[in-house]
C-alpha cells in the first residue's frame, strides 16, 4: 500500500455548523418568548379595557331607560293636565 503524502485533517466545519445552528435556534427562541409576552400583556390589557367598556356600556343603557322612563312620565303628565283642563 501506498503511503498518503498528506495526514488527515479533522473536519470542524459540522460542529461549527451545528454551534451556529443552535445559537440561532436559541435566539429564535428568545425572541419568539419575548414577542409571546409582549402579546399576553396586550391580551390582559385589552380583557381589562374591555372589561370598563361593558361596565361603561351597562351604565350608558341605564341612564337612557332612566331618561326614556322620565320623558314617558312628563308626556303622561301633560296629557294628564290637558284632560283635566277640558
Amino acid at each position: 500500500m501506498a503511503e498518503r503524502a498528506k495526514p488527515r485533517q479533522k473536519r470542524t466545519t459540522a460542529k461549527k455548523k451545528s454551534d451556529d445552528s443552535s445559537a440561532a435556534l436559541a435566539s429564535a427562541v428568545e425572541q419568539l418568548e419575548t414577542k409571546m409576552r409582549a402579546l399576553k400583556r396586550e391580551r390582559d390589557s385589552l380583557r381589562k379595557e374591555l372589561g370598563l367598556a361593558k361596565t361603561r356600556i351597562k351604565e350608558l343603557e341605564q341612564a337612557n331607560t332612566q331618561a326614556v322612563n322620565r320623558i314617558d312620565w312628563v308626556i303622561d303628565s301633560l296629557h294628564n293636565l290637558l284632560e283635566d283642563g277640558e
